[in-house]
């Protein structure tokens, strides 16, 4: 930085509502280290979720931010108004909570501010798409066309009344904006009533022509994608502007043909768009629109038709002729149709039949589809159909025992039927009664997502319950990491989790990841995971018990070892030398060897020939809770199994040794090397002392654990499928969840974790 730019002052004001999957990355880039004339006040706008205690997190470690709780939401344009009496900086910048800066914007951004000291300064921006596609803007060449010397007035470059009408691509002086006695407005489009009239009453504008914010289009949640009356408000907003320019006179009289302009293209897409007015207010929204052009149309006004009919619409609009408005549209509004028309069939020609046979399925499936739904009949499923484990089972004996008229079919494989416990009733995919069950049932249960070819019927109710909490990233957040991607299409997987309706989560930090992982429409069910519960209600009698099924023997310390699945390896391959390891742990330890699912492994232990009453190879076994109950200590790396084996209270001990390359290839939220639930060893050599010299039950590994459990663990209570079963099949609404400080206080960047 600048020895000038140390003395301007920034304040940056973050109004958070509703967006925890976010808002660690929205801190982290505003907090640049190093730089100490900076402020960060972010107003809790009285959010329902983790977002005030992360916020409180960053002030404790971060002096320069400070956090200002609400008791009532008052919204955005209210909560920036509080911000804006909090700061104390030369300039304040006005930041969107879900949003983020570049690398370096705020340096920048200090840096031009201090060499043109001006009253606005205007950046740039970019949008990022949940595709993962970063477009700068369509107006960036206002930058540069022409060359824009360092400070200017309004009507030197009028150019600038075009720019982006939002608080967040510019840098406003505190003094100037607090004299002009301009302040956000409630509703919808709060901030055009502030960021268009600094522009006319500025003295001094500077252009910084760097890409400084990144305007995050978010598939759900975001008012451009919200249709409803509220969009109405844009009126009300645009009558402050003009009432603004009446005010200072002649003065502004000069952009009045343009700021019209602005005004009139802004609601025509306001219209247009399709996604903010619902289709039965056009007329009366069309209405108003004409209201406000004859109002404030200038002297001499002349239609622009820089655009194929745009003067023809302005024509419309001033004689409220919505039918000639409906006509020009027409074009538009045919090819939308066409446009939709086309994604049906693409949809109904994805999967394309490879057989007769399997054609033969698919039509009888069509044909089933047009029948009733069974209001009492729920399907539940686990692991791609791979049998009856996870979640899915947790919650099936408690719907057995709470919702009793409520029939539950499993779907498994022809090669898990084997499996299945007695007296659960299945049906085997791909037959006949599999697609009749599908069609039929009112309730779905699945730890993943059901095939494409599962159509969600209206009226039908899909639960999704994962099946791990996500050290690693997941979803949309795995498009930066190429490997452990692995040519996924995000598209079609954001299409098949658009068929939930509740989403399971298992802690705070599992809630942030689904949000930003699987943005689609679902209610989020933060209660811990069912499979837990078994865990947490746990007795000594059940430990004995699945010991003796195992074959565990008396005396034995049981060290389950459950690795993950590694995408940047081709097959299983240990980590560590197993058999050398199990003898230097001496006759007194015996190793349940637990490989991932992924891998198709049958017995290893005998074909390693490592002895059998040392080595119990137990990657088939149906119930990894009930291994977890029988073992004495828990031996992994980066697998979710830690969450919820942390609920016994017994050691567990991470194997680290390949850390960096996994968390650059997979992505992890945060760094278990930082914040782990017991010991981690590196080598082979600190792996077998961390149980030989009992280290990992010792009194750093239980503070460890402890904390652990605090940050991840806070809803596992033994009444998760309970809960689960209460509000999806019973209807029954849940009562608010209690988020622990400690589980708020680890998060993606705590570690600098990508």
């Amino acid at each position: 930085m600048s020895s000038d730019s140390k003395d301007v002052s920034l304040s940056i004001i973050v109004p958070v509502h509703k967006v925890q999957g976010y808002l660690r990355q929205c801190m982290e880039s505003i907090l640049e280290p190093g730089i100490p004339n900076l402020e960060v006040i972010a107003i809790d706008d009285c959010s329902p979720d983790a977002c005030g205690l992360i916020l409180d997190e960053f002030a404790e470690r971060d002096s320069r931010v400070r956090v200002r709780h609400l008791t009532e939401n008052v919204g955005l344009g209210q909560a920036r108004n509080i911000g804006l009496d909090m700061a104390t900086g030369d300039y304040v910048w006005f930041f969107d909570s879900d949003d983020h800066a570049t690398e370096g914007a705020v340096r920048a951004i200090l840096d031009r501010l201090a060499e043109t000291r001006p009253d606005v300064l205007m950046f740039d921006y970019a949008r990022s798409y949940w595709n993962g596609r970063v477009k700068r803007s369509i107006i960036n060449h206002l930058f540069r066309e022409p060359p824009a010397p360092d400070v200017f007035t309004l009507a030197e470059r009028p150019s600038v009344l075009e720019m982006m009408m939002t608080s967040w691509n510019r840098a406003i002086r505190r003094e100037f904006l607090v004299n002009l006695g301009l302040r956000f407005s409630s509703g919808y489009y709060e901030d055009v009533n502030v960021t268009y009239p600094i522009l006319m009453a500025a003295e001094r504008i500077s252009l910084l022509d760097r890409v400084c914010y990144i305007y995050r289009q978010r598939r759900r949640g975001a008012i451009t994608k919200t249709a409803g009356a509220k969009h109405f408000d844009a009126f009300a907003q645009y009558d402050r502007i003009f009432a603004f320019m009446d005010q200072r006179g002649p003065e502004a009289d000069q952009f009045r043909p343009l700021m019209f302009d602005r005004t009139i293209w802004h609601l025509l897409v306001i219209l247009e768009r399709g996604d903010r007015v619902h289709p039965s207010e056009n007329e009366r929204f069309f209405a108003e629109m004409s209201k406000t052009y004859n109002r404030y149309k200038p002297a001499g006004h002349v239609p622009p038709d820089d655009k194929p009919g745009l003067a023809d619409k302005h024509r419309a609009i001033e004689r409220n002729d919505f039918k000639a408005w409906e006509r020009l549209n027409a074009p538009k509004l045919t090819t939308k149709a066409k446009k939709g028309t086309k994604k049906v069939r693409k949809l109904q020609k994805r999967g394309v039949v490879r057989s007769k046979q399997l054609a033969k399925e698919r039509y009888y499936y069509q044909m089933r589809l047009r029948m009733p739904i069974e209001e009492n009949l729920a399907v539940f499923a686990a692991y791609w159909y791979r049998g009856y484990a996870c979640n899915p089972a947790a919650i099936y004996e408690k719907v057995r025992e709470l919702a009793p008229h409520i029939r539950c079919v499993w779907v498994v494989k022809a090669s898990g039927r084997k499996d299945m416990p007695e007296g659960v009733e299945y049906v085997v995919s791909g037959s006949a009664e599999y697609y009749r069950t599908i069609a039929a049932a009112k309730y779905f249960v699945n730890n993943v997502n059901f095939p494409d070819h599962v159509v969600k019927r209206p009226g039908q109710v899909h639960l999704e319950t994962q099946h791990g909490t996500p050290l690693k990233k997941m979803g949309l957040d795995q498009m930066e990491y190429p490997v452990g991607a692995n040519d996924m299409d995000f598209k079609a997987l954001i299409e098949r989790s658009d068929r939930w309706d509740f989403l399971i989560s298992s802690n705070p930090l599992s809630s942030e990841a689904w949000e930003r992982g699987f943005p689609c429409h679902y209610e989020m069910l933060e209660i811990g995971y069912p499979r837990n519960d078994k865990l947490v209600r746990a007795t000594e009698k059940d430990r004995v018990r699945a010991r003796a099924d195992l074959g565990i023997p008396e005396g034995r310390t049981a060290i389950l070892y459950a690795p993950t699945h590694r995408d940047y390896q081709r097959r299983y391959s240990p980590m560590f030398d197993i058999g050398r390891v199990v003898e230097q742990l001496g006759d007194d330890h015996v190793l349940l060897l637990r490989a991932h699912y992924f891998y198709k492994l049958k017995d290893m232990a005998a074909d390693m020939g490592w002895p059998e009453d040392r080595v119990i190879d137990v990657s088939t076994h149906p119930s990894v809770e009930d291994l977890s109950i029988a073992s004495d200590a828990l031996l992994t790396d980066y697998s979710s199994v830690m969450f919820d084996y942390a609920n016994l209270g017994k050691p567990i001990v991470i194997y680290a040794n390949d850390w960096e390359t996994y968390r650059l290839t997979r992505g992890v939220n945060f760094d278990i090397t930082e914040f782990p639930p017991g010991v981690v060893a590196r080598t082979e050599p600190e792996l077998v002392d961390a149980f030989v010299s009992r280290a990992a039950w010792g009194d750093a590994a239980t503070k460890n654990l402890e904390a652990f459990r605090a940050r991840f663990c806070p809803w596992d209570d033994g009444n998760a499928a309970e809960r689960a079963v209460r509000r999806v099949f019973l209807g029954e609404k849940l009562p608010p969840v209690a988020v622990p400080a400690e589980a708020a206080s680890i998060g993606p960047s705590a570690s600098g974790a990508s």
